[in-house]
């Protein structure tokens, strides 16, 4: 059924959706499902997350898709950004179980009284950066977290998220400086990207 509307552009689909047009939305993930899948999963790294991320993503497309600007980027670009940024929600949402997980064993090692292992220092250092990047403004936040996180180039970036490769750059540079200014770390390129 939603196959009667293949000829329509992106934009039109997302109108129609807005409208609460269920066939709309069905053409939205034919095209769309398997780059959605594929971007969660990169950044996920967990099937069954990245599932999720994705049935969370053309959720919030069908709740919000009278919201949608095509004056502002391409549906495409929407569609994957909205996904992209319920992976990242996820990926947060695993590190804070895990920290707090951590944090009560680091609270039961101390009270032991033997020493906190390396891996539980490498845990909370992931951490204290997670909270710096928190500080960082959303563009320099979502450049660095898809290069890092998600493995994408600067050029794979400036292709999904429909900008030139110098904005990727400059985010990523002036991004990376801040964080480097919070965490008071010099070497913070080379420390974080090969524990991260």
């Amino acid at each position: 059924m939603s196959r009667e509307l293949a000829h329509l552009s992106d934009e039109a689909l997302v109108a129609l959706a807005a409208r609460s047009e269920q066939p709309a939305l069905a053409e939205l993930y034919d095209r769309y499902g398997r780059p959605a899948y594929a971007l969660a999963r990169r950044i996920l790294r967990d099937d069954a997350l990245a599932e999720d991320a994705v049935q969370e993503a053309f959720l919030t497309l069908w709740r919000t898709a009278a919201r949608f600007v095509p004056e502002r980027g391409k549906a495409s670009t929407w569609i994957l950004t909205l996904v992209h940024r319920r992976a990242v929600d996820l990926v947060r949402r695993e590190e804070r179980r895990r920290t707090d997980a951590l944090e009560r064993e680091e609270t039961d090692l101390d009270q032991a009284g033997r020493p906190v292992d390396e891996d539980v220092w490498l845990r909370l250092q992931r951490e204290r950066v997670q909270a710096a990047l928190r500080q960082l403004p959303d563009q320099q936040r979502e450049a660095i977290e898809l290069a890092y996180y998600g493995g994408f180039t600067q050029s794979e970036l400036a292709d999904r998220l429909g900008q030139p490769l110098g904005t990727i750059k400059s985010r990523m540079f002036h991004g990376l400086s801040r964080l480097r200014d919070l965490l008071g770390d010099p070497g913070l390129e080379m420390s974080w990207t090969s524990t991260s």
